[in-house]
């Protein structure tokens, strides 16, 4: 069963869902942090360059399956244009200003 975005726990995960899946970059890069980083699969990537080629360029879309960590852990099928579907964990840093300082991302 998936969660929508309005039912997450954390509501900076909740914005990060929603611009993900609204292909909204603009609201995306506003819930980061000047200096956020992010990895995939246990490797720190270059963020902006992975963001557009994983998410906007290839119409990302996350379908949330389930979430821990106080919102902060969710485990999504993700797709896109470039690998199709596959089940992923993401986990995310968030500042007190409700900003995404680091997420990390990887198969699940």
């Amino acid at each position: 069963m998936t969660i929508a975005p309005k039912n997450l726990t954390d509501p900076t995960v909740a914005k990060f869902v929603t611009a993900v899946n609204a292909h909204d970059k603009e609201a995306f890069t506003a819930l980061l942090t000047p200096s956020a980083t992010m990895s995939d699969d246990g490797a720190d990537r270059d963020l902006d360059e992975w963001v557009d080629r994983e998410i906007f360029d290839s119409n990302g879309h996350m379908d949330v399956q389930s979430e821990s960590d106080h919102g902060r852990a969710i485990t999504v099928n993700y797709r896109n244009d470039a690998w199709g579907e596959m089940r992923t964990a993401w986990r995310f840093t968030v500042t007190d200003g409700g900003q995404v300082s680091r997420f990390e991302t990887g198969q699940a």
